[in-house]
């Protein structure tokens, strides 16, 4: 009986061993050749959350994202929205609706988005996550951004901004319309390259907690405020500003020496911008800017507010003035730590006090009608 095929004569069932046939290729084996894990700037390796790209080798920071596309007319469209979410579209906005339509209002609005701004400066200084672009030559970098990505500003301060005016009202429909605002300016960010999805959905949930926060401690916060001497008062701004502004710097200890890794630089520069040594100046400007505001609302306060109200050619008027005063202050500006916080501190000034007192003085606004108070009422809840 013949054995079967494949099998030894012994019929033990091993078969005979592969050899290779003459005149066919081998397969060559390559090489193990172990790929360099990218660092964040503290010397810490970025986790990989996704496999890395067989082409690039490289890691995108926070969950996928994904290589969006998009011919001028839908990149511009984008662009236009995540102009919605950025200090360019804000500062204006509420200095205008400060001067000419509701100040109490708006002043509520700018304390809590200014802290939002600073507090997004120091949890990019802790987490130093690299942007998308920066670290996946796939992702179209369509914005320069030299700051640290996570957690995205734009998504933050969203909900903070939108949310404070939707929670003003009860109707749906406005509810409604801010949250697809808060929503596209964050897909915006992801669209442009400049922010992963989970530097987005991290923006959006640290704005979100720190609106409603905001708006759960204000009916405490703000009686406590207005009882307290005005000299109280400055005091306590400028001296919780320097200690934000210290939180900073301790945040920056860790990255203080740290270097832009060439292939970073060359994504910058490639998307249009230039790479900056990472220093506290941003911090500066934000505590700065917070702590004039808390000063000058409070100084305004003392002095019994303005009426924001008159005619159209009066509210008008007060714009060119209140410009003029704060490019004249703008001019002092400088990259120095101390010349940001001290011109950013006049900026406040300037925006929450010195102007209205100047549209008073110039007849352009008026001050509210002082209420009627019985004996041994306290004079300071008018300050509210």
């Amino acid at each position: 009986m013949l054995p079967a095929p494949g099998r030894d004569p012994g019929g033990r069932g091993r078969r005979p061993p592969r050899t290779h046939q003459r005149g066919t290729p081998r397969r060559p084996v390559r090489p193990s050749v172990r790929r360099p894990v990218p660092h964040r700037p503290g010397g810490r390796p970025v986790r990989a959350v996704l496999a890395p790209s067989p082409q690039h080798g490289r890691d995108v920071p926070g969950p996928s994202t994904p290589h969006l596309t998009g011919g001028p007319v839908l990149t511009g469209f984008w662009h236009v929205v995540s102009f919605l979410g950025s200090a360019a579209f804000y500062v204006p906005l509420l200095v205008v609706l400060f001067w000419c339509a509701a100040p109490r209002l708006v002043a509520r609005a700018t304390v809590i988005l200014l802290f939002s701004a600073f507090l997004n400066t120091l949890l990019k200084l802790v987490f130093h996550d690299p942007r998308p672009y920066w670290t996946d030559p796939t992702v179209d970098g369509k914005a320069s951004h030299t700051s640290f990505g996570m957690p995205s500003g734009h998504a933050q301060n969203a909900p903070v901004a939108w949310g404070f005016f939707a929670a003003q009202t009860r109707r749906w429909v406005l509810w409604a319309a801010a949250a697809a605002v808060i929503a596209l300016i964050g897909v915006s960010r992801v669209y442009l390259g400049v922010h992963s999805i989970g530097q987005v959905l991290a923006g959006w949930a640290i704005g979100l907690a720190l609106l409603v926060a905001a708006l759960g401690l204000e009916p405490v916060v703000v009686p406590w405020w207005t009882r307290r001497h005005l000299a109280v008062q400055v005091t306590f701004a400028l001296v919780v500003s320097l200690l934000l502004l210290a939180a900073a710097w301790g945040a920056l200890q860790p990255i203080e020496n740290w270097r832009w890794p060439d292939a970073w630089a060359r994504a910058v520069q490639a998307a249009g911008g230039q790479t900056e040594p990472v220093t506290l100046v941003e911090s500066a400007r934000a505590t700065g800017g917070f702590c004039g505001a808390l000063a000058g609302l409070s100084l305004l306060a003392a002095r019994g507010w303005f009426d924001a109200g008159g005619k159209l050619w009066q509210r008008l008027a007060r714009l060119p003035v209140g410009i003029a005063g704060g490019v004249a202050v703008s001019l002092l500006d400088g990259s120095h730590l101390a010349q940001a916080f001290a011109v950013q501190v006049m900026l406040g000034l300037w925006v929450t006090a010195g102007a209205p007192e100047a549209f008073v003085r110039l007849r352009l606004a008026g001050r509210p009608a002082p209420a009627i108070t019985r004996p041994g009422d306290d004079r300071t809840e008018l300050r509210q």
